[in-house]
């Protein structure tokens, strides 16, 4: 199993010691937000080059955590012109130095649905999925420069907020070089919780061809149906399935433990592995 964690889950610290940390506490790979995690790096908007990247490559990699994908969550669908340009360039700029940090990922999610719904009350969704479009076309266009992937991670609430929409999104820009950052407990509304066992399965089965890498964390409902995120375990995701679907059609994706602090990080690994290990595919 290759379970890796949020970078950030174990606070804002200088490289090195960051990355020994993890290494002490038994992840082998990363899911680096640069800003959220380094506090003696400045990756401000052209700040990164192939020497920047190579210092924190080689920090992690020396002692044997790799970094499996960039986070680099930005607004692909900000109604200020001048802060999504911003966005963009800063996705671009990490997308261009992947291979240096020695991963071939960069991450976003989309931004809420609700955005436009001020300008745009009777087709907000249609607004934002033009938008959306635009930016991700300028993305993939990088990604494809590169050599790397851009990998969208769609949420319930966000534009991207059914696996329908992943699919429009893939036949729309058809690259190879845009994945899915698949967390089963975004897409989980609660509706699904009547035989999740079905969603989960349809979302396999649709896109596992795009899925490039995993998240990991669980979902419950309270009685007012309002979803959150407890530790793994605590919750309702049908873990022995979906692993056993990720055995069956991506046995080798590099999987990223979020939803926890840097108490529950270990203990949370601990229960995913063993999960893991008691998955037969049939």
């Amino acid at each position: 199993m290759k379970l890796g964690v949020l970078a950030h889950t174990f606070g804002k610290r200088p490289t090195a010691e960051l990355a020994q940390i993890i290494a002490d506490n038994g992840f082998n790979s990363v899911q680096l937000a640069l800003a959220k995690a380094l506090s003696d790096m400045d990756s401000a908007n052209g700040k990164l080059s192939p020497g920047f990247a190579n210092e924190v490559g080689e920090q992690f990699a020396s002692r044997g955590v790799k970094i499996a994908v960039l986070g680099c969550y930005i607004n692909p669908i900000d109604p200020d012109p001048v802060s999504r340009r911003a966005d963009i360039n800063r996705f671009k700029e990490h997308l261009r130095y992947a291979r240096d940090f020695g991963c071939s990922m960069v991450a976003t999610e989309t931004g809420e649905r609700t955005t436009y719904k001020d300008s745009h009350p009777d087709t907000y969704d249609e607004k934002s999925w033009s938008v959306l479009k635009d930016t991700l076309e300028e993305i993939t266009e990088e990604a494809e420069k590169w050599g790397v992937h851009a990998a969208i991670e769609p949420v319930a609430t966000h534009t991207l907020h059914t696996h329908e929409h992943m699919t429009r999104l893939f036949e729309e820009i058809p690259s190879s070089n845009l994945g899915m950052l698949f967390d089963p407990c975004n897409l989980i509304k609660h509706h699904h919780t009547a035989d999740q066992g079905a969603f989960l399965r349809e979302v396999m089965e649709k896109l596992y061809e795009k899925m490039i890498v995993i998240h990991a964390k669980d979902v419950a409902f309270n009685a007012q149906g309002e979803k959150y995120n407890p530790v793994p375990g605590a919750g309702i995701l049908d873990y022995p399935l979906f692993f056993e679907l990720l055995k069956t059609y991506k046995p080798h994706i590099d999987i990223s433990l979020e939803g926890v602090n840097a108490e529950e990080a270990v203990p949370a690994a601990k229960h995913l592995r063993a999960v893991w290990d008691a998955v037969k595919v049939r």
